[in-house]
């Protein structure tokens, strides 16, 4: 039997991959910040060592963008040393290590859909400590799957259900049009998990929802299937701050392109995300 440990087990993306592994028969070892901080090598040392997994799967992260841009050293801790530290754990033991990281290590500036081959430029700390989690996961072990999700949603806090809830009491809300990416449920990233740890196809991923569209679109979509009558009124991103202040830049095209998906189908069996009107479907029970 597999064993796997889990760190973040208890945000969006950690109670997918739970719930997707419900009936596969590894071992599914959920460990909170509680029990392990990721940012303490010792402890990471300590627990991989008692624990023995097989594969270890981070799903924990610091994702609050401008926090991360208020505590620079608090982000770096937890998205790049923390990788780092469960990198060095993973190669001590022989165990596969699969880490997300995030759209954000691209400045947005883009035209077409961001492959794995490109060259990152992160203009926010949160894309920087992230690409330097990247960095280190690549540099320190040799059985690692890193994947660049963007745009999550799950079972938790996050724009679909935002917007729901505004839906309640709201006739009309603002909406940023001028940001585009790709809206990915967090059932369909662990799908892609599940999917990828069971190979040996190591390396860099995107994983998204394919297609592509803004978040005054997204919101639209959101409405038109959950039935509710709330309008969008299309904002430009200059608007949204002037009425929201923020503390970091978000990319204004943080389109990605799962390349690698592609190019592994024909050894690996393949593997496609949904489009993100059919995720979006799933999430809503529709």
């Amino acid at each position: 039997m597999r064993k796997i440990m889990l760190t973040g087990p208890d945000g969006q993306l950690g109670r997918a991959v739970r719930k997707e592994y419900a009936n596969d028969e590894a071992q599914i070892i959920s460990v909170a910040h509680s029990d392990m901080a990721i940012e303490d090598l010792d402890a990471v040392l300590k627990r991989v060592s008692d624990e023995k997994p097989d594969v270890i799967i981070n799903c924990a992260a610091y994702t609050d963008v401008d926090g991360c841009e208020r505590n620079t050293h608090l982000a770096g801790r937890i998205n790049a040393v923390g990788p780092r530290n469960l990198a060095i754990a993973a190669q001590k033991a022989g165990a596969k290590l699969i880490h997300i990281s995030t759209d954000y290590v691209f400045d947005g500036c883009g035209n077409r859909p961001y492959v794995e081959s490109d060259p990152p430029c992160p203009v926010s700390a949160y894309g920087r400590s992230k690409l330097m989690g990247e960095k280190y996961v690549s540099e320190l072990c040799h059985k690692y799957f890193i994947i660049r999700t963007a745009w999550l949603y799950g079972d938790g806090k996050n724009f679909v259900r935002t917007m729901l809830g505004l839906s309640e009491s709201h006739d009309e809300v603002s909406v940023v049009d001028d940001q585009v990416g790709c809206p990915t449920s967090a059932a369909e990233l662990a799908r892609m998990i599940h999917f990828l740890e069971r190979t040996e196809q190591y390396g860099l991923y995107h994983g998204v929802c394919t297609g592509q569209t803004s978040w005054a679109d997204f919101a639209e979509e959101i409405f038109r299937l959950s039935g509710r009558t709330t309008r969008v009124r299309h904002i430009s991103s200059e608007e949204y701050e002037r009425m929201n202040p923020q503390s970091a830049r978000r990319p204004a095209y943080s389109v990605l392109g799962d390349q690698m998906l592609s190019l592994i189908a024909p050894e690996g069996g393949g593997f496609e995300m949904k489009t993100w009107q059919e995720a979006l479907k799933e999430y809503l029970n529709l």
